[in-house]
């Protein structure tokens, strides 16, 4: 018989292991920022695998959002909104439980709170304080060319939050991966591969934690496993196969790496940087010698 889903209030910090609070924050070496539930088992499994049954090396999980706009099915439609987004974070704490997270938590921002002036200024807070007590060395979120206007919203809220910080404790590397628009757009040089081919099994677990998002008619459980597929094949045109699965992401480090705002990078002028790269590289390849 299935548990009986636990009534979840928001903010909620779920530890699945039930270690204290602290020490679940303080062994986090991978940490995940996603706008919704399902975000970070799909986009940052690099760093779930990486940390999936390795005493040394924990994955922790942020979702910003309650996931409370997302398609319905039939039967959800029957829910009201507080018990659709239940069903969406404990679907969250399952994938957290299945993934053998330190901690998983969920802010329980709607949508158009992360888009708005306030609500930006307080995830951002939120943010920072969590990151000062887990002090990962890689970071996961989404990256800024994404065409979901929320992912973009969590991305800029992270990227603030660890410019917050001491630059000393902020991460070693930060990841912007696509979700919501590939990657394989980008230039070879600003692409990154993300080896996502470890633990077929718990990759196929995890997406299958979403039954919300799956019988709403999003098969994102295929659609997920198929561009990791295509990503590790589409990758090399002139060597054969290496991994199985890849996920593409933007290396992000450089933004964080000041030790003064006034030395930041600016996040458009980064970005017209790799468009225009890609920009040169295509035209390039049109030039025939005469």
């Amino acid at each position: 018989m299935a548990d009986t889903p636990a009534t979840i209030s928001f903010p909620d910090f779920y530890i699945p292991d039930g270690v204290i609070v602290a020490e679940a924050q303080a062994r986090t070496s991978h940490l995940g920022i996603g706008a919704h539930p399902d975000d970070l088992e799909f986009m940052a499994y690099h760093g779930i695998s990486a940390c999936y049954q390795e005493p040394m090396h924990w994955f922790s999980a942020i979702t910003c959002t309650d996931g409370g706009g997302s398609v319905r099915s039939l039967p959800q439609a029957q829910l009201s909104p507080l018990e659709f987004k239940n069903l969406r974070a404990n679907e969250q704490r399952r994938a957290a439980k299945i993934g053998q997270y330190s901690f998983v938590q969920q802010l329980g921002y709607s949508s158009q709170q992360i888009k708005t002036r306030a609500g930006q200024a307080s995830l951002v807070q939120q943010l920072e304080s969590t990151l000062l007590r887990t002090q990962p060395e890689v970071l996961y979120t989404h990256n800024p060319a994404d065409k979901h206007p929320s992912h973009v919203a969590i991305c800029l809220a992270a990227l603030a939050a660890i410019r917050r910080m001491p630059p000393y404790s902020r991460p070693k590397k930060v990841y912007g991966c696509e979700l919501w628009r590939d990657l394989d757009w980008l230039s070879e040089q600003d692409k990154i591969a993300l080896d996502a081919s470890a633990h077929p099994e718990l990759a196929e677990k995890l997406n299958a934690c979403f039954e919300s998002q799956i019988a709403g008619g999003k098969r994102y459980d295929r659609a997920v496993l198929g561009r990791r597929r295509a990503n590790a094949t589409f990758y090399d045109a002139h060597n054969a196969d290496s991994l199985d699965q890849l996920w593409l992401a933007m290396d992000l480090t450089e933004l964080i790496e000041h030790e003064n705002d006034a030395d930041a990078i600016p996040l458009h002028d980064f970005m017209q940087t790799k468009l225009q790269r890609m920009q040169a590289s295509i035209l390039d390849a049109l030039k025939v010698d005469r």
